[in-house]
């Protein structure tokens, strides 16, 4: 805070004092990363009691927030404790500092809302106010949007027809102070204003289950608009609306004959006074350039048919049709909860090849998600074909099979007379090589740059060690999840599917926390599983659901299992309140389904422990586990889980119930599935990982069971474990004190492994174990993809018990965090690191010297139980040493932990480790 040096002498000296006192305070405790629903600075929210959430950081340790105060204000000048005029929350003595409730005067559409926190520390002293931040509130309801949802008048007969273009010309005869558009569509939209693409968002609106949630953007457009003539523009694609089901070219997911949009272009002058411009029936629209623009198939663009100024004033649309108002519920219009999709990388190719069978091929050098910016000079009518594979089969030939029918091919009609740039705009490829044909010179690396698309999570984890093949492991789970989490959690991004899997979402759900920030991905996408959910509380294999009916254990519990993990990572209770009915209505269902035997026995399709080990072998076809005893599994577990939220959120009768109801499902259980002796009655790996994990074992055999599963991968030296199994195992073997199995495991560079792909150049995660066999040839191309996050679950481990970094369950969203490091094997030097919601957790760890030296980062507001390990005694801090020591056994290996409890700061932590 500065003052001017015409105060008199005495006024300077007050406000110096008062500077550093400020200055002071600064020191002690700062504020930063100011978000409001987990994002920064939002435009067009939809929560009308929006939550609000700072970062601290501090020089001093163990400092921690004891009360905070929060204005808000519908200008920065009325930012102060006397003006606010939204909300003074006044001195509230609490630690919270995430998702604090906006508890002020009623918000409105269209409100926006600047604010700003102070915070007191751990000895009562008020910090410096943070720098202001804002929030927007969107269209809230039906009523707010006065424009007409509206259609071409073009009458389209095909199944994939040519984009409709829409434009209107308006006049503006006044300065204009700020001006928002809210657009969203029926398939996909891109628009522009006076010639210019509107925002940077890609592949807008998005997709959702559309006959209940359609989303829309709010874009500023301020600068965008001029005094006078001004014109505004919007080009349609099929998109997810009109996508035909995989295997079924004659039906649409959910789009029938028309792609619709609806746009209000709202608009303040700097008098004070608004105008609209509104989809309505005096648009005009045509047929433009591009002639097919599919989801699966990829896009044709005729750049000889191409519009200029179509979207400026002025421009000649005399021999465009028009439009009509069509009757779309505009009470079905939502808010986006999860950050958009962009461009969010380039890649420039690595080589160009010619393959035995005489094609040009471009490697990127990565299995990526997106599509390629084509750049040519070319004589007009030139067409130029760019087709997409993931690999390449064992002669170095261009590889398409495991697409299925997926054609993932874009072609570009050059106009002529100089260079073109082409980019698809409503479909996307999943690719590592490029096929160009038509080109009629030498094709060179400048020609093609590979623009990496997905939702823009911000990234939240890293992790590194020693061995090279396990971080390009780790590289490999990143790119997966980036490459998938195209505004849905797909199970692939190539072939003719590309949906969102239930039982792919809830195994990985962990990992993909620890790597980005997931809470408003999941968010959004939980809605849509509610939406979707069947009436009798079964859940879609996929959502948004295009397949029909669900029911299958393991992937229907992702409506339990996913809201959990986002209450565990974030510490979100609104999730868990907002999922509640439809948590509870899967259990329920499967509670119908098993009867008073509580053993469920599925009769309707199941998947299983999808893609488990299996061979050829008369005498073992594979590691097949009974599907009645991992659907009883399941239903234990998400019970357990939802007794757990229904007591969280003080549903006292329904935790009593549900708990209940677990020890009836635990009993016939053991009946059921488990021997006296301990043996599971499908003696696999995915059995004694599911129970243990579930915890259905009885405590008196969980040892024995935990040896029989220890046994198992021993006797095959690999796992056997699918879909259902293998996110777990790593985790059981660990806590029972098979640590030395779960590193061989995960050093294991044979078929079947995680690393295996890696040794066969995988640059993202196999669908299948042996997706390509060490000989070069190919799984099943029926079910062969090589873009699948699932075994990438193994993720979470090496965050979890490697890098050791875990969440307190009692005090979610690392608030109170557990650092326990677990050496084994030949690793030897770990680097990891999370951005939790307090702020950057790290563990960094190497053995040196007959040392164990570990270096951790806890966020201020937090604290850490830290558990270092050790053989003997000794331990020093931060280079002192420290008396006596809270030793810790540890099963199944030759050291033990020292426990220390830490609040924030910095520590490195030396103890002797003689291994």
């Amino acid at each position: 805070m500065k003052r001017t040096t015409t105060f008199l002498i005495f006024v300077i000296c007050a406000s110096t004092l008062f500077l550093s006192t400020n200055i002071n305070a600064a020191k002690s405790i700062e504020i930063s990363d100011l978000t409001c629903e987990y994002f920064t600075n939002p435009m067009g929210i939809g929560a009308t009691a929006p939550r609000l959430s700072w970062i601290l950081t501090s020089g001093v340790d163990d400092q921690v927030q004891t009360a905070y105060q929060v204005l808000v204000a519908s200008s920065p000048k009325l930012l102060t404790e006397k003006k606010a005029d939204f909300w003074n929350s006044g001195k509230v003595e609490s630690d919270q500092s995430i998702l604090v409730d906006y508890a002020g005067d009623a918000l409105e559409s269209r409100d926006i809302c600047w604010w700003k926190v102070r915070v007191w520390d751990k000895n009562g002293k008020a910090s410096s106010w943070s720098a202001p931040a804002r929030f927007e509130i969107g269209l809230l309801g039906a009523g707010d949007w006065k424009a007409d949802w509206i259609k071409s008048s073009i009458g389209f007969t095909e199944i994939f027809h040519p984009s409709p273009m829409f434009r209107k010309e308006f006049s503006l005869d006044k300065q204009v102070a700020s001006a928002r558009l809210y657009i969203s569509s029926l398939g996909l939209y891109q628009a522009e204003i006076n010639g210019e693409k509107v925002g940077d968002l890609v592949l807008t609106p998005g997709w959702t289950s559309f006959h209940s949630r359609v989303q829309y953007q709010t874009y500023d457009v301020s600068a965008m608009l001029s005094t006078g003539a001004n014109a505004i523009g919007v080009t349609l694609g099929d998109g997810w609306y009109r996508a035909f089901r995989p295997n079924d070219r004659d039906r649409e997911a959910f789009g029938k004959e028309s792609l619709d949009v609806i746009a209000q272009l709202e608009v303040t002058y700097t008098d004070g006074t608004t105008v609209m411009v509104m989809t309505d029936d005096s648009w005009k629209s045509a047929m433009g350039p591009i002639r097919k623009s599919v989801i699966y198939d990829g896009e044709t663009y005729d750049a000889r048919l191409e519009k200029p100024g179509w979207s400026k004033a002025g421009y000649d649309d005399g021999d465009w049709y028009g439009t009509e108002k069509v009757r779309n519920d505009k009470g079905r219009i939502v808010y986006p909860a999860s950050p958009p999709m962009r461009r969010l990388e380039e890649l420039t190719p690595i080589e160009i090849m010619i393959t035995p069978e005489g094609d040009t091929v471009v490697d990127m050098g990565q299995n990526m998600v997106g599509w390629i910016r084509l750049k040519v000079d070319c004589p007009k009518g030139t067409t130029i074909t760019l087709r997409h594979a993931e690999v390449l089969d064992k002669e170095g030939n261009f590889y398409i099979t495991n697409l299925r029918r997926a054609d993932q091919t874009n072609t570009y009609i050059c106009k002529g007379g100089g260079t073109e740039i082409f980019e698809p705009h409503f479909t996307f490829q999943g690719f590592r090589f490029v096929d160009i044909s038509g080109y009629p010179g030498e094709v060179s690396k400048d020609m093609l740059t590979g623009v990496v698309v997905n939702s823009d999570l911000e990234k939240a984890g890293t992790f590194s060690c020693n061995d090279s093949l396990i971080n390009q492991l780790q590289h490999n789970i990143v790119w997966g999840q980036k490459g998938n989490f195209v505004d849905v959690p797909t199970d692939c991004p190539q072939r003719d599917e590309r949906l969102g899997w239930t039982g792919d979402c809830q195994v990985f759900a962990p990992t993909a926390c620890y790597n980005m920030d997931c809470s408003g991905f999941y968010t959004k996408w939980l809605r849509d599983l509610a939406v979707d959910q069947h009436e009798d509380g079964a859940v879609p294999h996929v959502i948004p659901n295009v397949l029909g009916r669900g029911g299958a254990h393991g992937w229907q519990d992702a409506a339990v299992i996913v809201p959990w993990t986002v209450y565990q990572w974030y510490g979100d209770l609104r999730i868990m309140e907002e999922q509640y009915e439809s948590m509870k209505t899967l259990v329920e269902f499967m509670r119908d389904q098993a009867g008073d035997a509580y053993i469920w026995v599925p009769t309707e399709r199941q998947f299983g422990d999808w893609l488990a080990f299996a061979t050829i072998l008369s005498d073992y076809p594979g590691a097949t586990t009974d599907k009645d005893l991992l659907a009883t599994s399941y239903f234990y577990h998400s019970a357990n889980l939802l007794r757990k939220t229904a007591k969280i959120l003080g549903k006292k009768e329904d935790a009593k119930d549900y708990g209940e109801l677990l020890k009836k499902i635990k009993s016939a259980y053991a009946k059921e599935y488990i021997t006296p002796n301990g043996r599971m009655a499908s003696n696999t790996q995915t059995a004694y990982v599911v129970a243990l994990t579930f915890g259905l074992i009885p405590d008196e055999l969980e040892s024995v069971a935990a040896k029989r599963l220890a046994d198992d991968v021993n006797a095959f030296e690999h796992l056997t474990t699918g879909f259902l199994g293998t996110p777990d195992l790593c985790h059981i073997l660990t806590k029972y004190g098979y640590l030395e199995e779960a590193y061989k495991l995960l050093y294991r560079t044979e078929y079947p492994s995680w690393l295996y792909p890696v040794t066969q150049g995988a640059t993202t995660i196999w669908e299948r174990w042996d997706g390509q066999k060490p000989d070069g040839t190919f799984q099943d191309p029926g079910m062969n993809s090589f873009n699948h996050y699932a075994y990438g679950a193994v993720g979470d481990w090496l965050y979890r018990k490697v890098a050791g970094i875990d969440i307190d369950p009692e005090a979610p969203g690392f608030k109170s965090i557990i650092i326990k490091p677990h050496p084994g094997n030949e690793m030897n030097n770990v680097s990891a690191a999370h951005n939790s919601p307090y702020g950057k957790v790290s563990s960094d760890w190497k053995i040196l010297d007959g040392k164990f030296m570990l270096t951790v980062n806890i966020p201020v507001n937090s604290t850490a139980t830290v558990y270092v390990p050790s053989t003997d005694e000794t331990l020093e801090i931060n280079g002192e040493a420290v008396g006596a020591v809270d030793k810790v056994a540890a099963e199944g290996v030759d050291y033990h932990y020292i426990k220390v409890k830490k609040g924030s700061g910095k520590y490195t932590f030396v103890s002797s480790y003689d291994q």
